[in-house]
């Protein structure tokens, strides 16, 4: 029986906080725990200490987990809740991605300070985002937007909008509903013009491999479509070695036992876009990932690749 509580890890924001509250509410139902046994363990990571530079120019994915991964190997957490969109496609020796939750919306959103629409934007408006994916759609789609960088918290990047650092900003929809901050936006865009990042709109819960009761524990709220969708979109990155540093987009829709994926690259510029669809059976998501991935490789030439590195 166990006694003391299970410690949660995740990330000091109000997004992470929200996230890792909805896994700790949904493992309490599932298992008929009180909410005492659950403790939330906050971590500070680099990511979160370094605003003022792009992802890609302080090394890409990992820097929201590499603490929170230590602590866990450790064994001074039972489990970490993360943005599944920021996980590396290589997780450490002996962790593993064992559940996700139910994924809320894909989308992105605009959050319009001048024009409610990118397309309505003034020429030469100010864009901000952290991503290299929404910079380099953003230039496919308005190649005469001036696109900064914007880190930081939803609410940080909010701020600096009303600020007047940029004309718009883009953030994930789910966030936004995970928040209760429906309310701050002005546009939501068409995943088929303007994909998702690989994963994103879902919640990761990553723990040791070796932890049988702890993963018996959390395969309860395990939510099956999205562990399928996002285990093709995280295949697709591997294959093309994706990270913070490459402009990747894509997302697979499951229905029944169909699974359906469109990925997307592009160069940062936005000027080249190669896409692919694939579909098959949901046992087969990770396969269906990888051969996407491969096929866009092969289409897309090698040159396509040498400004990425």
């Amino acid at each position: 029986m166990q006694t003391k509580p299970f410690r949660i890890g995740t990330r000091g924001s109000p997004l992470a906080l929200a996230q890792a509250r909805e896994a700790r509410d949904r493992l309490t139902a599932a298992h008929g725990l009180p909410e005492e046994m659950f403790e939330i363990v906050v971590l500070t990571t680099k990511g979160d200490r370094i605003t003022d530079r792009s992802l890609a120019a302080i090394g890409g994915k990992g820097l929201f987990t590499e603490e929170l991964e230590e602590k866990l190997t450790s064994g001074e957490l039972d489990f970490a809740v993360h943005s599944a969109k920021d996980m590396a496609t290589k997780l450490p020796q002996g962790l593993a991605l064992t559940a996700y939750l139910p994924r809320e919306d894909i989308r992105d959103s605009v959050i319009g300070r001048t024009a409610p629409k990118l397309i309505e934007l003034p020429h030469g408006a100010t864009v901000g985002s952290a991503s290299l994916r929404r910079q380099a759609l953003i230039r496919r789609l308005r190649p005469d937007i001036n696109v900064i960088t914007f880190r930081g918290s939803v609410q940080t990047r909010l701020r600096k909008l009303e600020e007047g650092q940029a004309d718009a900003t883009l953030l994930a929809l789910a966030g936004l509903k995970r928040l209760g901050m429906v309310e701050v936006i002005t546009d939501i865009l068409d995943p088929d013009e303007f994909p998702p990042a690989p994963a994103q709109g879902a919640i990761a819960i990553e723990s040791r491999i070796d932890d049988a009761r702890m993963n018996e524990l959390l395969a309860a709220v395990n939510d099956a479509p999205t562990f399928d969708a996002v285990s093709c979109e995280r295949a697709f990155l591997a294959a093309l070695d994706g990270s913070c540093r490459t402009p990747i987009a894509g997302y697979a829709i499951c229905e029944g036992d169909h699974l359906r994926f469109f990925g997307m690259i592009l160069t940062p510029d936005g000027r080249q876009v190669h896409t692919t669809t694939i579909e098959g059976h949901r046992r087969d998501a990770e396969a269906l990932g990888i051969n996407a991935g491969q096929a866009i490789r092969a289409e897309a030439g090698s040159t396509f690749f040498e400004d990425w590195t």
